[in-house]
């Protein structure tokens, strides 16, 4: 299984923007602990997706092998006779 990695690296990097490009100020928000707030998130959900991935195909390498038995079909030759009428 392929881990996704897209959504929580745009997460992180909308977060960095906030935390360390953005200078304006809004009444009652710190932008810029918003934006530490979204890179930590997105930094979990990262570890998270990555420790994901990595977990899943052990838990399917324990399965145990299915084997299905077929059929043996032998087919026996067909002997044309010339029909006397």
């Amino acid at each position: 299984m392929v881990a996704d990695a897209g959504p929580p690296i745009v997460v992180m990097a909308i977060g960095l923007v906030l935390w360390l490009a953005v200078t304006s100020t809004v009444s009652g928000i710190s932008i810029q602990t918003v934006g530490v707030i979204l890179f930590v998130l997105g930094l979990v959900w990262l570890v998270f997706e990555m420790l994901q991935a990595r977990a899943w195909p052990r838990r399917r390498a324990y399965a145990e092998p299915v084997a299905y038995e077929q059929p043996v079909v032998r087919e026996e030759p067909v002997v044309y006779r010339d029909r006397i009428r």
